[in-house]
């Protein structure tokens, strides 16, 4: 027995399923759309390769990268193309973000390594003229091997050390008599932990990587660095030093570096306002570098050649995990790295022994290892907002570029591309066409048209509400093409009253009541109607999926809008006119209804039957 079908409820849901989405947009806080390049302007990005003359294959790919990182949905419509031999140029819709130019001109090399010696822990670097260790209780270290306390709140520690400060980079710097260590941090802490273990886990370990590294301090020779002109890595980059014996095994070459190696090491002076060290991060070779601690001290690392490659990632996400509060970096490894992730887990828990996540040639975090981690996936913890979370994560699933760019990146306001008239031209001629078909419909099917000016009323309403939605949540941009695939939905919306209205007439005409032939002919409409918008869908998928920029926004609002219509036509629609079925002024063929024995073409309309 068919259920009988109830359309009050149906449009009672459905109302407030709309009043819903106007919730969510009052949380938002916005009711106006964002604009695209071509409506409101936005900001251009320079970036100039370091090389003169990189090779054309790397700089499309780094073109499609920093694409892929700005406009990865495909909905905001930013332009990023080449300019000359060695320049790409970016335009990004709206206001300038600091966190988009992070996101563009980070080259995103993560690597993980493992830990040899550090400033809090020396280990096999020991004796051979280490520089200033730091004691984990206070706040910095001193030129002369001494230590004083820091204040967290400041982070900046004054000293007596006195005594001459060795630079890594042009010429050695002088101490001035006052040895000072700066230690002010560029950036949140970062730290490192494991994620939920796989089903299919062997271990479920409870731990997670501490953040405190293993080791007491111990006193460290008075050689360090003043504050003078060299304190700092100088403009060139340092090489890594050469790995010599076991390089190839990471784990065996942290328990014994070569010479060279720890020499470097203990040469190397990180720059003392905390700021990323200019090093040349080769994967295959040891790397000395320093890592910006919770409190603002400046830690010294000499890590093994690298164990993980980012390139083994298959995922990289900014999301709260459950039941905590602070924004992390999800990670996910593939095959490969998932082994090679869980090999070193296995002969690092317990041990106290480091490993080190390091991005850029600068350590995220360095944490031990208390628990085993075999399912691939892991968590970059830390300060992060919402925005430097989203933003790292960006960086690292989309790849690193293979080319790097000059620090002094030009950002600058642009104005937009298309003048206002022509946003009001499309607007206006919008509306026009929308009034047009109303009219029409108000004319031809008279009574029957009430329906089809609520559903276009109703379509709008949503359109409306989720392009507000999709601009807050997945950068949605409206450009004049985007506006022109939402204007061409009215005729689309229209098309698909015609035909349910069409084959309810039909039915009547054949000797079926109102109420009978609403539901024979919503059958048949709605497989019909299916059809046509499954292949506007389709067209809309390819021209989103294979096409570029601004057509790429036209397909986005094609397919938004078809299925907006589906939608309306199933649960405003068809309801709405199951209910007016009920009425004696439709289902009797009232003169006004659009439905009137004149309108049919027959002596008179069929009376009685049950939906």
């Amino acid at each position: 027995m068919a259920r009988k079908p109830r359309p009050g409820r149906t449009l009672v849901v459905f109302f407030l399923g709309t009043a819903l989405l106007y919730g969510l947009v009052a949380l938002g806080g916005s009711w106006k759309p964002e604009l695209g390049l071509d409506l409101q302007g936005g900001t251009r990005i320079t970036l100039v390769a370091t090389d003169s003359d990189p090779a054309d294959d790397s700089m499309e790919q780094a073109r499609q990268i920093i694409d892929d990182r700005v406009n990865g949905s495909g909905v905001a419509e930013a332009d990023v193309v080449t300019e000359g031999s060695n320049i790409i140029v970016v335009e990004i819709p709206g206001s300038s973000r600091r966190d988009l130019l992070e996101t563009v001109k980070r080259q995103a090399q993560l690597r993980f390594r493992l830990v040899a010696c550090s400033d809090f822990d020396p280990g096999p670097c020991a004796g051979g003229g280490a520089g200033p260790v730091i004691d984990p209780n206070v706040g910095g270290g001193l030129p002369d091997g001494s230590s004083v306390q820091i204040d967290p709140n400041n982070g900046n520690g004054q000293g007596n050390g006195d005594g001459q400060g060795k630079g890594n980079g042009k010429g050695n710097g002088q101490g001035n008599g006052d040895g000072a260590q700066q230690g002010s941090n560029n950036r949140p802490p970062v730290g490192f932990a494991k994620s939920l273990p796989s089903a299919d886990s062997s271990s479920s370990p409870s731990a997670e990587p501490s953040e405190q590294p293993s080791g007491q301090p111990s006193e460290g020779a008075g050689d360090g660095a003043g504050n003078g002109d060299g304190a700092g890595n100088g403009n060139a980059p340092i090489p890594a030093p050469e790995g010599g014996k076991n390089a190839d095994d990471p784990l065996a070459w942290t328990d014994a570096p070569n010479q060279a190696a720890i020499k470097a090491f203990n040469d190397f002076t990180c720059p003392a306002d905390g700021s990323a060290p200019n090093v040349v991060d080769d994967p295959d070779k040891p790397l000395v570098t320093c890592d910006t601690g919770e409190r603002g001290q400046v830690v010294k690392y000499l890590l093994s050649p690298s164990a993980i490659e980012g390139t083994q990632l298959t995922d990289a996400s900014a999301q709260i995990p459950q039941g905590q509060v602070q924004w992390v970096v999800a990670l996910e490894f593939n095959g490969s790295g998932t082994e090679a992730f869980a090999d070193i887990s296995r002969k690092l828990v317990g041990n106290g022994k480091q490993f080190a996540v390091v991005l850029d040639g600068q350590v995220l975090s360095a944490p031990t290892m208390n628990g085993l981690i075999t399912n691939g996936k892991a968590q970059i913890e830390g300060s992060f907002t919402e925005s430097s979370a989203q933003s790292l994560a960006t960086s690292l699933k989309f790849g690193a570029l293979p080319i790097a760019f000059q620090d002094d990146v030009s950002s600058e306001t642009i104005g937009p591309s298309l003048a206002g008239d022509q946003l009001s031209a499309g607007l206006w001629a919008g509306a026009l066409g929308l009034g047009l078909v109303m009219l029409y419909c108000l004319i031809y099917y008279r009574g029957l048209g009430i329906v089809v000016l609520g559903s276009l009323a109703v379509a709008a309403a949503i359109t409306y509400a989720l392009v507000l939605l999709l601009s807050e949540t997945a950068g949605f941009t409206l450009t004049l093409p985007g506006i022109a695939g939402l204007i061409i939905a009215v005729g689309v919306t229209a098309d698909s009253f015609i035909l349910f209205f069409e084959r309810i007439r039909d039915e009547m005409r054949e000797g079926k009541s109102m109420r009978v032939a609403v539901e024979t002919g919503w059958k048949r409409a709605k497989v019909t109607r299916l059809a046509a918008n499954t292949v506007s869908l389709l067209s809309a998928a390819v021209l989103y999926f294979f096409a570029t920029g601004a057509v790429k926004g036209f397909g986005f609002a094609l397919g938004l809008s078809t299925l907006i219509d589906l939608a309306v036509l199933f649960w405003f629609t068809k309801p709405a006119v199951s209910y007016l079925a009920r009425f004696r002024f439709f289902n009797g063929g009232g003169r006004l209804s659009g439905l009137s024995p004149e309108t049919l073409g027959i002596d008179r309309v069929p009376a009685g039957g049950k939906a």
